[in-house]
């Protein structure tokens, strides 16, 4: 193909543009007038949008809330569904998580593969059948989203605005198509925090986590203790035995208590270290009496710490489509004299939520903790594998990769392919390669990058010629 030829010559654009738009922080943040989800997703959709105008494409601004660009005509649409938010930075970060920096043929930054390297590509995929001229019967539609990693609203107001592709995929996941997706909902653990109790030690507050679909990399706990020595000789003991990434630090009000965690996308917490399990483990050392604190403290270590698929709390579900459920503890803190647990869970395609959650509450009956559902249940997607779709990205996919055993994959990530009728998900990421959707020092690789562009290209050209 005459376009695949020509994308060496784009090489330096496309890591430019892809620099550019990893340096804008595009965390959802307070909504602004026509700013619907802070200043950062904006400035990411209006700096896209500006990018394609110039390559000169049509495009159109949805308030703010998404946005699309066109090639082509026809009655029929083809879709991308790509997101420009991003899940905020953590620590630990080696390169600035914002400045795109390029180090050893990397870029590195948050959303360089979730999801504004892959969005790039595709962008440049459009362009290389634009300059190409070659004949297509379908119309191409890149549609982007700015509030994929925290509720979606963003393709909800644009598919009330706007009909759907005729059919899709969005470059949020990994290959080979992923013609199935887990069900997806957040909910809340409640406990009541009762100080009134005979302990040494008092927790002051606990925090931890940065949102519901990441593995929390940090966490932390506000003690007040009567003997501080004591507790540190116990300390070291703990670790001597434990050898978790835990510190104590001595301050004005008590004690700090620092656990620190490997972060991972929720849909994969087997992948990650959690902070907040890793300090829960520790508070039950401090906490193993008779109080009400030490009752939810033992709840959390014997049903929830390192439990990836509910098997402790009444919700180890699994079903031949997709597997096994996925549990994650994404955020812990105290507020109002109640602590708060938010759960991430990917339940399987052929499990309901109504299921999970009243597994989970027949299972803490016994105790103290309220589940207080979520108002958002984003059902399992499920295409099946000799739809036209499917077929044809996974013919493209095995023409550049020469894989020709892969079949079509389920996964626990939730992608936009969920939005419409008939979208799948197509990449990425390769199998084998190491996840870094969510975690610090995501980078993609500029041979990605470029290889990426090409399928995406390809795929674009047997959907809609």
């Amino acid at each position: 193909m005459n376009f695949l030829k020509m994308i060496d010559g784009y090489k330096d654009e496309i890591i430019e543009t892809t620099q550019e738009l990893v340096k804008i922080k595009s965390v959802e943040e307070k909504p602004l007038p026509g700013m619907p989800f802070g200043e950062g997703p904006y400035r990411a959709l209006e700096k896209t949008l500006d990018i394609a105008e110039n390559m000169g494409f049509e495009t159109k601004n949805f308030d703010g809330y998404a946005g699309h660009i066109d090639l082509g005509e026809g009655e029929e649409i083809v879709g991308v569904l790509a997101h420009l938010d991003v899940v905020p930075e953590g620590e630990g970060w080696t390169y600035g998580p914002y400045n795109g920096e390029i180090h050893d043929g990397k870029i590195y930054g948050r959303g360089t593969v979730d999801d504004k390297g892959p969005a790039i590509a595709a962008l440049y995929a459009m362009k290389l059948l634009k300059e190409s001229g070659v004949e297509l019967k379908r119309k191409i539609r890149l549609i982007l989203g700015t509030n994929e990693e925290t509720g979606w609203g963003c393709m909800k107001y644009y598919f009330e605005h706007e009909k759907a592709p005729n059919m899709a995929f969005t470059p949020d996941a990994e290959f080979p198509a992923i013609h199935g997706e887990k069900g997806i909902i957040n909910f809340d653990l409640v406990f009541k925090l009762n100080n009134a109790t005979d302990c040494d030690i008092v927790l002051k507050n606990i925090k931890g986590g940065n949102a519901p679909n990441m593995v929390p990399d940090s966490a932390e706990a506000i003690l007040q203790v009567k003997d501080y020595d004591l507790l540190e000789q116990g300390f070291k003991k703990y670790i001597e035995e434990k050898n978790y990434p835990i510190k104590i630090n001595r301050i004005k009000d008590g004690v700090q208590v620092i656990a620190k965690g490997v972060s991972a996308h929720g849909s994969t917490p087997e992948k990650g270290e959690n902070a907040i399990t890793y300090l829960m483990d520790y508070l039950g050392v401090l906490f193993n009496g008779e109080c009400s604190i030490c009752r939810f403290i033992d709840v959390y270590n014997r049903r929830i710490a390192f439990k990836h698929h509910g098997e402790g709390i009444g919700c180890e579900f699994e079903d031949d489509v997709s597997g096994k459920l996925n549990f994650n503890v994404g955020m812990i803190k105290l507020e109002e004299g109640k602590i708060k647990l938010t759960i991430n869970v990917r339940y399987p395609i052929k499990i309901t939520s109504r299921e999970v959650y009243d597994g989970i509450k027949e299972n803490l009956k016994d105790t103290d903790i309220e589940l207080v559902e979520g108002t958002k249940d984003t059902k399992p997607l499920y295409v099946p594998k000799d739809d036209f779709l499917v077929e044809k990205l996974m013919n493209v996919y095995r023409e550049f990769t020469k894989d020709t055993e892969s079949q079509p994959i389920t996964i626990g990530g939730g992608t936009y392919a969920r939005a419409m009728d008939n979208a799948v998900a197509f990449g990425p990421m390769f199998p084998g390669q190491v996840e870094l959707a969510h975690q610090k020092d995501e980078y993609i690789s500029i041979d990605h990058l470029m290889n990426i562009t090409k399928i995406y290209a390809k795929a674009l050209y047997e959907l809609a010629k």
